[in-house]
């Protein structure tokens, strides 16, 4: 169990024993840190983490609040989302080289019907951008229909299995939460357009390179927004996976 759970846990469990009431304010980042004996960032992972279980509620300027006060924990004894144990960066080092072979692979057996799909996955991408919606779901589809254009079961269901642990890792979820600005997401479309522009001209090589780069993109911005400090940050222990293609 890594640290931030830890507090988290040990936080849960006082909302669970009454000790916050419902819509009662928590404690301080920094008084929180000094009982736990953990820097502030652990903290703040740890609130996220009651976040997402619907425990607490984080307002801007005002503080953390208790919104949620269960008399018990669940049936199973947790109720703390799964966590895969991958770190954001280890999860896209294992994408980058999955992907862009897979990528490679998709631009010479990719058929009319696959294209057809790949591309209203990105019209639902656009669509949501457009509306100022954050929804992956275009994003997923368009990676695993990509994947599913290999024609190989087996590789579609590792890209489907990758993105279920990115999709159920708190870790993941609580870099990009309190994100307000989602422009970049722009850049990940444009990303899409040239991989599957590769794979209408089947070009593998250009397609390898095209999803290396999209993914190399994705991890400069968690770079950007992830917090160095964090016990839990991995971005220094997974780097970019270079690229090696044929002359």
């Amino acid at each position: 169990m890594r640290l931030y759970q830890e507090v988290g846990g040990q936080l849960r469990d006082a909302i669970y024993a009454g000790k916050h009431q419902l819509g009662e304010r928590l404690p301080p980042e920094r008084d929180i840190a000094e009982q736990f004996g953990v820097s502030r960032s652990v903290v703040r992972e740890a609130l996220i983490m009651l976040e997402l279980e619907k425990l607490v509620e984080v307002r801007k300027g005002s503080g953390v609040y208790v919104i949620n006060c269960p008399t018990e924990l669940p049936s199973d004894g947790s109720a703390t989302p799964y966590d895969s144990g991958f770190g954001p960066f280890e999860l896209l080092q294992a994408r980058q080289l999955l992907e862009s072979e897979v990528a490679a692979f998709a631009a010479t057996q990719a058929t009319k019907a696959d294209i057809v799909k790949m591309r209203q996955a990105i019209d639902q991408e656009r669509n949501a951008l457009e509306q100022g919606i954050y929804d992956d779901s275009g994003d997923e589809q368009f990676h695993c229909l990509l994947a599913q254009s290999t024609q190989n079961s087996v590789l579609a269901s590792m890209v489907s299995e990758a993105w279920q642990a990115r999709k159920q890792s708190p870790m993941w979820e609580a870099v990009h939460l309190h994100a307000k600005d989602y422009s970049y997401r722009w850049q990940w479309l444009e990303d899409h357009q040239r991989i599957l522009q590769a794979v209408l001209r089947r070009d593998a090589k250009a397609a390898k390179q095209a999803m290396w780069q999209h993914l190399e993109n994705v991890k400069s911005k968690l770079l950007a927004i992830s917090d160095a400090d964090d016990p839990a940050f991995d971005g220094f222990l997974f780097e970019s996976v270079p690229t090696v293609l044929d002359e």
